[in-house]
């Protein structure tokens, strides 16, 4: 078996692609996604039963709802929101983020949406 060695350039990538809330897969880990999506305006409110699911900033800002608190963040920061935890990511102007998730996680967690996506593109 041959060892492939690859290096991704996170902005290159995001040129790629004009849609929102639609992840794209970049990478993948120890049987984990890397998955990059553009967001803006509000997301449908979910929570995952068996994952965790971490959103990094790469670029503008990004505010998670949960139901008793908002985290905002900030180019370069990242959030994890622990498996159960109903959650809503709201970006008021376009933001540019990062996540890792177990290759099975439906975007939507346990909410059935137009925004639910099945069969995510490796771009």
């Amino acid at each position: 078996m041959e060892l492939q060695l690859t290096k991704v350039n996170l902005t290159e990538k995001f040129s790629l692609f004009d849609s929102h809330w639609e992840p794209k897969i970049v990478g993948e880990l120890n049987e984990q996604y890397v998955k990059i999506a553009k967001l803006k305006g509000e997301f449908v409110w979910h929570h995952h039963e068996s994952e965790d699911e971490l959103f990094m900033v790469v670029k503008g800002s990004l505010i998670i709802k949960l139901r008793d608190v908002e985290i905002k963040l900030n180019e370069g920061e990242f959030f994890i929101i622990p498996r159960g935890i109903e959650h809503m990511p709201v970006a008021e102007n376009e933001v540019h983020v990062l996540m890792f998730e177990p290759k099975g996680t439906v975007n939507t967690g346990n909410t059935e949406s137009e925004k639910t996506l099945n069969d995510l593109k490796k771009i």
